[in-house]
Formats: structure tokens, sequence, C-alpha cells
């Protein structure tokens, strides 16, 4: 029990939620290019926000330092947690950076998926209490950033959207893709989903479960800290072992099938039909933008 006026450290609120005059907990902060995370000692949880203006695209470069940030907090006994957000304004992650994709060489899609893979092993399996606090826009890639973390949390606003829209590319989402979908909102929304290339609004994406809550965009980060505290309430083990009894096939499934997945990426994405399609997306992207 704690002396009394004393809350316990599941309870506090963290470092960049506190009223302004009261005494900061110890915080440590590492930023690299894309990527800015903050851990509040006190209460066990990091802060991730992403910072690749002007829409997060999860390039090689990107993906790398997330990879490299999520070791770091794996490997720092002072974390419990990471609650993941966007530092550039109503935009989560726009996905898979198509610049990756589009007129490179065998070898630099090789580097690029296994990028990709690692991240989502990293996220999908850590040990850590992960909570997304979707702020904007999240397409594609930036859908399975979310999809990959314990909880959803997403701001009540019906102009940002979220889902794997691969299709609407062109591109098949791979099966690792396809089953944390599933996993979330059973098979037949996804096969929906996924055939149409859906980018759901935030209400119809909570009312199927996609997300876990819509809260007020200035709420966002306040709510995720008290999700987090919740689940951070529990002794780590026993959460640790549920997370790995229930995720564990996939990821070995991944781990199993990685080079084969690789070779089947490269031997997609190199073919001229799927270079014309991401040529013309980029096209309209640029026109949209001029």
């Amino acid at each position: 029990l704690c002396p009394p006026g004393v809350l316990p450290l599941c309870c506090r609120p963290p470092a960049w939620d506190r009223p302004p005059g009261l005494p900061l907990a110890p915080c440590r902060s590492f930023s690299n290019n894309k990527i800015q995370v903050e851990l509040d000692e006190s209460s066990g949880v990091a802060m991730m926000k992403f910072k690749s203006p002007p829409v997060n695209s999860l390039s090689l470069d990107f993906l790398t330092e997330f990879s490299i940030s999520l070791e770091k907090l794996e490997n720092d006994r002072a974390c419990r947690g990471v609650i993941i957000t966007s530092a550039v304004p109503k935009i989560f992650s726009s996905g898979l950076d198509i610049m990756e994709m589009c007129g490179k060489s065998t070898e630099h899609y090789a580097e690029f998926w296994r990028a990709v893979q690692e991240m989502w092993l990293r996220l999908y399996g850590s040990n850590m209490v992960t909570v997304a606090a979707v702020n904007g826009n999240s397409p594609a890639g930036g859908c399975l950033v979310a999809l990959s973390c314990d909880y959803r949390i997403m701001a009540e606003n019906p102009k940002f959207s979220i889902g794997l829209n691969e299709a609407q590319l062109g591109i098949v989402a791979p099966f690792w893709f396809k089953d944390t979908f599933v996993n979330i909102v059973g098979h037949r929304i996804a096969e929906r989903s996924l055939q149409l290339g859906s980018l759901h609004p935030a209400p119809e994406a909570h009312r199927f479960g996609l997300v876990d809550e819509l809260v007020p965009e200035e709420k966002l980060l306040e709510r995720a800290a008290a999700v987090m505290a919740q689940w951070l309430a529990l002794p780590d083990h026993a959460r640790q072992l549920t997370k790995s009894m229930m995720r564990k096939a996939l990821l070995d499934r991944l781990v199993a099938h990685r080079e084969e997945d690789i070779k089947n990426f490269i031997s997609f994405i190199s073919k001229e039909s799927i270079q014309k399609s991401l040529r013309m997306y980029m096209e309209m992207l640029k026109k949209k933008k001029s």
C-alpha cells in the first residue's frame, strides 16, 4: 500500500499528461530522424511519436528506426508499455512508402520487405503492452501498425479513416497482414474489406471492432494513458504468456516462411503491370499535391 496521498505507479499520469506545477517523473528520451521516444520511468510507459512529414510513410529508413526504437524499449527494464501515435497532424501513417517499391533493384526490394517483416515481428510479438493512439488517417501499412498493437484508440473524427486498402493499388495484402486483420474483425468483414481495398471512417471502424474506442482528439493521449494503466495493473508474466499463446502461431508462420515471403514480394512487385499501377498512383498523388 502507498502512503496517504501517494498514487501507485500504475495510476500516476505519465509525464506528458501531467498538469503543470506537479514534479516531473524521471524521464528519458531518445530520438532519431523519424521517431521520437520519451520514457516515463515512474509509470514504465514510453510515448513513441512518428515524426516523418508529410505523411509518416514507412520507408526503409523509417522501418529500421522503428524496429531499433522498439528493441531499445524492449530491452529497457524500466519500460513495460508503449503508446504509439503521430506528431504529424491528421495522419497516423500513410503506410508503406511507394517510392521504395517502384523502379528499384531486386536487392532493394528484398531489403525493404525484410524491414517490413522485422517491424511487424517486433511489434506484434512484443512483450510490452502496446496501445495505438490513432490521431489521423491510417491506410495500408499504417493500419497494420495499429492492428499489431494490443489496443487501438482512434480520434473521433469521421474524416479520419483506417483500413488495408492495398487492392486499390493493385497490390495483394500478404498472408500475415490478412491474418492479423482477420484475428481482429473476423473472416467475413476482413474478406469483404480486403477485396474492396476499403478505407473505413472512424465510426465504421469502431462499429465492427477494427478500433476499440473512439474519443475526442484532444483526449486521445489521456485515454491511452488510462487504458495503459489498466493493462499494466496485471502481472506482466501472465499477460505476456497469454499474448504469446494467442499470437505465436501467426508469428511462427512468418518466421518459417520468411524467405519465401520475400521472394513472393519481389516476384509480385517486379511485374510490369504492378510497376505501372504504382507509377500511375504516384502521378495521381503528384497531381493532388499540385
